[in-house]
């Protein structure tokens, strides 16, 4: 993917409204990392800087590229205001009224819903899991009382019968 994407971030290079960047994680680009929640690596993202969004595409250059063409272009945001329809503007008024530390509560609050959405997921798919691999025992006792039933003698028999009928017919 590293071919793809740095010639990807040559084509965008110089662009006044678009940046196509890489971030070493481990070394300066840690605070950055953490402060958009970037824990497996490569992970793509794009989006208002403010509010980055995970890519879920393609990894070859002609998605990588199709999609930057489609999708990287200014957004509305705060910084951005222009570009916002009326009811994004009495949002984002609506927020930055608020002042900082209400705002600041407000995003841990809704952070904190998807943190509980996230748990709730995890232990759904434990729950599966183990249904699972209940169900997969079950399966292996049920497999093994049929080939103890004499499915493999079954098995061998039709083999000698179908042989036999073959040779009959010569």
């Amino acid at each position: 993917m590293k071919p793809d994407w740095d010639k990807l971030i040559e084509d965008f290079k110089g662009d006044a409204t678009k940046l196509v960047a890489d971030v070493d994680c481990t070394a300066e680009g840690e605070e950055l990392c953490q402060i958009h929640g970037i824990e497996g690596f490569p992970t793509l993202k794009y989006g208002d800087p403010s509010m980055l969004e995970d890519y879920e595409g393609g990894r070859d250059y002609e998605s990588l590229k199709a999609f930057a063409d489609e999708n990287l272009k200014p957004m509305c945001s705060p910084m951005n205001i222009d570009l916002c329809d009326d009811e994004q503007k009495a949002a984002i008024k609506k927020y930055t009224d608020m002042g900082l530390d209400t705002l600041t509560e407000l995003v841990q609050a809704e952070e904190e819903k998807l943190h509980e959405n996230e748990m709730w997921v995890q232990q759904e798919v434990e729950k599966l899991q183990a249904k699972y691999e209940e169900i997969m025992k079950e399966k292996d006792v049920k497999d093994k009382a049929i080939k103890d039933a004499g499915l493999g003698l079954m098995k061998a028999s039709m083999i000698s019968l179908a042989e036999k009928a073959g040779s009959d017919e010569l």
